[in-house]
């Protein structure tokens, strides 16, 4: 009977001590905080997918523009137009001038190489007045430099030539003076071998002298090239000129 009496006694104490423990879990559970965190219900879900960064676009490089070459053959002529008078009085060896294209310039093709109103500059490599009367044309030698298009030059080999120049008289000067002198002083030399020695004599060579002399004078009185601003002025390609379009 004491056997039994301690086994129960046993089991009450183990059964005390389970109660014990229960409700010392119990009172840990309860004094935790176990409420969630408020939520709005009517709130929209955010489900987005996340941005992904704005890539910028790479720019190209720009593409060149296509560039042609066009040719004019040797021999090619360009008309053009003196832009201002040339004369053998007042200008000299080595300076320019220029003239205007007067109508556009085409390539075998039909394509306008140098149109008109461009620029044409010329080197005047010799000048020279008339000094007798079978010189019908004076000297005046052109040779044509560049051509300039739109503000661009191109260098251009050839011939240039004023179609329209002429011949004008210039004032007697002292040279013709001279020649009228001359022919005065040798008549009256003449006339006074002629005649003796006499003063008469001197007097009608001197008369005849001068007259011979005068006559010289005309007929060796020097003449102006003249070239009249807007004459024609022809240019002639010695070489192939070329152009990038």
């Amino acid at each position: 009977m004491a056997g039994k009496r301690l086994f129960i006694l046993g089991l009450a104490l183990l059964a005390g001590c389970g109660r014990e423990q229960g409700k010392a879990a119990g009172n840990e559970y309860a004094n935790r905080d176990l409420k969630r965190p408020a939520m709005d219900a009517s709130a929209p879900l955010n489900d987005k997918p996340a941005s992904k960064p704005v890539q910028k676009p790479v720019a190209k490089p720009a593409a060149k523009p296509m560039v042609s070459t066009r040719t004019l053959a040797a021999g090619t002529a360009i008309s053009a137009k003196f832009d201002s008078p040339v004369s053998s009085r007042t200008h000299k060896a080595g300076q320019q001038i220029t003239g205007t294209v007067a109508s556009d310039v085409k390539d075998k093709s039909g394509h306008v190489i140098i149109p008109a109103g461009s620029k044409v500059l010329v080197n005047i490599t010799a000048i020279h007045e008339s000094e007798n009367k079978s010189d019908k044309t004076g000297k005046l030698v052109l040779t044509p430099v560049k051509v300039v298009i739109k503000g661009r030059s191109y260098p251009v080999s050839g011939s240039a030539s004023a179609l329209d120049r002429m011949l004008k008289d210039r004032k007697t000067n002292g040279g013709d003076l001279a020649k009228v002198g001359v022919g005065v002083g040798a008549g009256a030399l003449l006339g006074t071998a002629v005649s003796g020695g006499s003063t008469k004599g001197a007097v009608i060579g001197g008369v005849l002298g001068g007259a011979v002399g005068a006559q010289r004078a005309v007929q060796t009185q020097d003449r102006d090239v003249v070239v009249p601003a807007g004459s024609r002025l022809k240019v002639t390609l010695a070489s192939a000129f070329r152009r990038s379009i």
